[in-house]
């Protein structure tokens, strides 16, 4: 099927969101210095530690997909609050420095999934759906790569294709037994995979948060732009999914690896 020109410019749009330069470009902006030289002010036990707390938060996160999340609308400006309150809590980590983050990142990562939700809602997703409500989480896994990704293995499509059995496999799991215990494999499975990618730009935004004389500005601002990072991957997201529900997935993917 041929697109509209309104929706062919969407998808460019969403594409331009996807494939854009990642997290660690836009922070180098911030540290104001080579971003690799932001991570030496990471403690060397500090990476065990950033993907533990990158794993707790996500676990918080499905939690409040599973259980909280609801189909009601909500006013355009909900993405504005969630992000001053995420600007709000980096502030509060920057203050206290990278120690913070094992208070700050569950709070900021739960605030996010709700701002993805309602980006999701936006582009008319059923968020009382929980095929919906799964591939919010995922989201979190956009933008990043994980240690066993090559350059054919990190873009959109490639992270949408992998987690699409493992969205499918927790979803039919859930709707057969209900809620289900952290311990389940299918649940399991599909949060280690999020977090393979989470874990990186957790990394990232710990690395700039680390280095000396940011504070609590250099903090806020960087909780924006990890704010930002992920409405953005989510907007791209659902443009996407709303277009492969009006012209077919195989039509959606072609065009857009065509596009500019």
């Amino acid at each position: 099927m041929t697109l509209t020109d309104q929706d062919y410019e969407r998808l460019c749009y969403a594409k331009s969101l996807l494939e854009r330069p990642g997290l660690a470009a836009r922070l180098t902006h911030v540290v104001g210095m080579p971003f690799e030289k932001a991570f030496d002010y990471l403690p060397p036990k500090w990476s065990g530690a950033i993907t533990d707390i990158a794993r707790k938060s996500l676990r918080q996160a499905l939690d409040v997909a599973l259980k909280t999340l609801d189909g009601r609308e909500r006013g355009a400006s909900k993405n504005a609050l969630h992000k001053f309150l995420a600007v709000a809590s980096g502030g509060v980590g920057g203050a206290f420095g990278l120690p913070a983050l094992a208070i700050e990142l569950p709070a900021t990562t739960v605030i996010m999934l709700r701002s993805i939700a309602d980006i999701a809602r936006s582009e008319g997703e059923d968020i009382s759906s929980l095929e919906t409500r799964l591939a919010c989480l995922t989201v979190f896994a956009l933008g990043g790569t994980s240690g066993r990704d090559d350059g054919a293995e990190s873009g959109y499509y490639a992270v949408k294709i992998l987690l699409a059995r493992e969205v499918s496999e927790a979803a039919k799991y859930i709707l057969q037994r209900g809620l289900v215990e952290e311990g389940t494999p299918a649940l399991v499975r599909l949060l280690t995979t999020v977090a393979s990618r989470f874990g990186v730009t957790v990394s990232q935004k710990a690395a700039a948060s680390a280095v000396p004389l940011l504070g609590a500005a250099g903090g806020a601002l960087i909780n924006s732009i990890f704010m930002d990072h992920f409405q953005n991957m989510a907007r791209g997201h659902f443009i996407i999914r709303s277009l492969e529900r009006q012209y077919g997935p195989d039509s959606v993917e072609r065009i857009y690896f065509d596009a500019p």
